[in-house]
């Protein structure tokens, strides 16, 4: 990719998320969040987060960002309900919303997500959304390509490592840079996360989305209709989750263990408000 077309698709990126969202301490208790302690450098993050704009500038060369600002808005306020209770206040979350009828999320290194318009449309209320964009949230804070990938910067600078690489350098650097982005690519589009990195990813959204006083087992429900949909129609819609895939655990498999750990959990998941009218209200807005 020619450097004028990276840097003209990095700033699409720069414009197409709203309301950056800083993360804060969550509160402490048996709730506490599913994620180890982990040293980070300054160094580190800022290659997480340069290569994660870059991941991001790339998905939006793929995708056109969907032309709602209202939904975009209110995309973002869930996820701020979300990342408050995650365990990476040195990130600035971003959420936006892809024109595409594919039914997807994805999670780029440094705090991007993206849920496709396709994915809102099979939605039924906001805990589901909340599920949906936990599940990504997770693969962020667990730093799951970060770690498959080795990105990491070199010391505690902040133009250290990794974020040298952005701006090339030399021609070796662009090449290498091009290369584990590429990499990092293919597991997100392709649904190349570890098994286990996928199931670590729905138990943490399943702390995430209680912590936050939404329906934990709404993933599972959102999961469940996305399943029967492709079992009754295999081709109408396109859900990059493929059953088949050996890395990947298929949909049961997901949902038994989100409701199992529910149940040893002992999260309480009756009573609560999925906010239905207020994502229907959100919905009213799509053009």
């Amino acid at each position: 990719m020619k450097l004028s077309t990276r840097l003209a698709l990095a700033a699409l990126a720069a414009t197409c998320f709203a309301l950056p969202v800083p993360a804060s301490a969550a509160r402490e208790s048996w709730r506490e969040r599913a994620s180890g302690d982990q040293e980070i450098t300054l160094g580190d993050i800022a290659a997480e987060v340069a290569f994660g704009r870059e991941i991001s500038a790339r998905i939006l060369g793929r995708y056109n960002p969907y032309d709602n600002p209202a939904l975009i808005k209110y995309v973002n306020l869930v996820g701020l309900a979300l990342v408050r209770s995650t365990n990476r206040p040195e990130l600035n979350f971003r959420f936006t919303v892809l024109n595409t009828s594919e039914v997807n999320a994805y999670a780029a290194p440094g705090g991007y997500v993206f849920v496709t318009l396709g994915a809102l449309q099979l939605m039924k209320d906001e805990s589901e959304l909340a599920g949906v964009l936990a599940h990504e949230i997770a693969h962020i804070t667990e730093m799951h390509v970060v770690k498959e990938l080795k990105i990491k910067g070199t010391d505690s600078s902040i133009t250290s490592g990794m974020a040298q690489l952005v701006g090339g350098s030399t021609e070796s650097a662009r090449a290498a840079f091009s290369q584990a982005v590429d990499k990092g690519l293919e597991m997100i589009f392709k649904d190349e996360y570890k098994r286990d990195n996928e199931l670590q990813a729905d138990k943490t959204a399943i702390t995430i989305s209680a912590l936050s006083g939404y329906d934990a087992s709404a993933l599972a429900k959102y999961l469940d209709r996305v399943r029967a949909v492709k079992e009754r129609a295999p081709g109408a819609v396109k859900v990059q989750a493929p059953e088949t895939a050996q890395s990947h655990p298929s949909f049961n498999t997901r949902i038994s263990q989100i409701n199992e750990v529910i149940a040893k959990d002992g999260i309480d998941v009756t009573g609560l408000d999925s906010k239905q009218k207020r994502f229907v209200a959100a919905m009213k807005s799509l053009k």
